[in-house]
């Protein structure tokens, strides 16, 4: 199979610098963020341990030896950050609900402060005419299921869906969008594959394992919030796709292997109910796929209201000649494991900058190639675009923030939406990664994604000249100069 490439036809910058493009009222533009990167408080109120707990208090995990103990202390701070939201006009706001502060041993009765806290976090957008958009998991799986197999048990999936019937139960009389899993490429390859993750296991079989039994459990709880939701509510899933360029007569081969692995390890099974044949050839070493049931892909291929799209960088690959010195610029960390299991014989060169902080590469066009792509791949299925945004070394001075870098990284990427729109794709809206600084899993607080700063020792929150951008833009549904 052949990884497709379009190539944009509408006219404009080359630098995707456009002025003056509108967007429609009914495209939702707001932000995200994640339950264990900004919540802190990780034995309140009845919450058990996660992985991410475990593992970043495993010394040597997390730059710094960071821990997600306090974080944006979001959980005592919430009214004040829901004004905040509600001051910067969001539209909607994505958040990940903390699966061990709603079953603390992954299974069993509610905690019901638990789910008190999410049913403030949701009352409260709803207030503010905030879309609240509800993510089941964002990768803190409870430890107490970890210590039982983790996602390389199927058991795993079944606690899932269970924990999938109690949150929509709970909230789903008020929120009307779902989403099942955020990138199961990062829980499965960087958490058993790489060890770049929690739970940190280095082990090709229990990464592909793990594809899987996420699947399954996105197949389950899918069912499960169907029986449970009383709004006329909207499912999805969010995938990081890997948008894949060549330079040279090995790449295409290269591309072929990596996407598999990457992307259509999982629209392969959600979207279309198979794996692609390619993609269990290249693995045969490592296993023969015997933990896919009967039934399993027809659990997994459950219809879907829009698909959510993560995106920012685009990866260069070819195959490796076995004597050089291997490159492995992924972009990923690199502990000593490979999130590529079976296809260690290709490698990542590194990119012409520009760069943010994390050493990824600033190219809007794949944005928009990756958009086109998903469009013809899947033509009848809408789009959103559920995490965008960089990572910059940002400096608070006299109250404020002038991070012109990502407010340029914002304007470009939202061009490359609008380009997308303009050529037919079905792109229902954009939420910007990320609402607040945060705990950037293995770099620890190194990194701001944020568009508001946070100050971690005093925990104030600044606007910064990106927010500003991004109010401007929801306010006026035009592109600021």
């Amino acid at each position: 199979m052949t990884v497709t490439t379009l190539t944009s036809v509408t006219t404009g910058t080359s630098t995707y610098r456009d002025s003056g493009l509108e967007f429609a009222t009914d495209f939702l533009i707001g932000s995200a963020t994640a339950a264990y990167q900004i919540e802190g408080a990780v034995d309140a109120d009845g919450r058990g341990p996660s992985i991410w707990d475990t593992f970043s208090a495993t010394p040597g995990k997390i730059v710094n030896g960071d821990t997600g103990e306090i974080a944006d202390d979001h959980y005592h701070r919430l009214e004040s950050d829901l004004d905040l939201m509600a001051s910067l006009g969001l539209e909607a706001y994505r958040f990940s609900v903390a699966w061990p502060r709603i079953q603390p041993l992954g299974s069993g009765e509610p905690n019901q402060a638990g789910l008190d806290f999410y049913s403030r976090l949701v009352d409260g957008l709803l207030a503010r005419g905030i879309r609240p958009m509800v993510t089941l998991y964002h990768w803190d799986l409870p430890q107490a299921l970890e210590d039982a197999g983790g996602w390389t048990s199927r058991e795993t999936a079944y606690r899932f869906a269970e924990y999938a019937a109690i949150v929509g139960a709970a909230l789903g009389d008020r929120v009307d969008c779902w989403t099942t899993l955020n990138e199961p490429w990062c829980s499965a390859y960087l958490g058993y594959g790489s060890g770049a993750h929690a739970p940190g296991r280095t082990d090709s079989l229990a990464a592909l394992q793990s594809v899987h039994h996420l699947q399954l459990g996105h197949g389950l709880a899918l069912q499960a919030l169907r029986q449970t939701v009383t709004t006329d509510a909207e499912y999805s899933v969010t995938l990081n796709f890997h948008v894949l360029r060549g330079d040279d007569a090995s790449s295409p081969e290269a591309k072929r292997r990596i996407d598999a692995l990457a992307n259509r390890a999982f629209t392969g099974p959600m979207l279309r109910g198979e794996y692609p044949a390619d993609l269990l050839e290249d693995t045969a070493a490592i296993t023969d796929w015997s933990f896919v049931l009967p039934g399993d892909l027809e659990t997994i291929h459950q219809p879907i209201d829009f698909l959510g799209v993560n995106y920012y960088s685009t990866a260069t690959v070819r195959m490796w000649d076995g004597t050089s010195t291997r490159q492995n610029a992924d972009g990923h960390k690199d502990v000593g494991g490979s999130p590529w299991p079976g296809s260690g014989h290709v490698e990542f060169l590194t990119q012409a900058g520009p760069y943010t902080s994390m050493g990824w590469n600033i190219a809007p066009d794949g944005l928009e190639e990756l958009l086109l792509s998903l469009s013809e791949q899947f033509p009848r299925l809408p789009l959103m675009i559920t995490e965008n945004g960089a990572a910059f070394d940002d400096v608070l001075e006299q109250g404020a923030v002038h991070d012109l870098d990502r407010l340029d990284y914002l304007r470009r990427h939202f061009t490359a939406a609008h380009r997308a729109i303009a050529q037919g794709v079905d792109l229902r809206g954009y939420l910007v990664w990320s609402l607040l600084d945060n705990f950037e899993w293995g770099y620890g607080y190194s990194k701001r994604f944020g568009i508001v700063h946070v100050d971690y020792d005093t925990q104030e929150r600044v606007v910064k000249d990106s927010g500003l951008w991004l109010k401007t833009l929801i306010a006026g549904r035009r592109l600021p100069d």
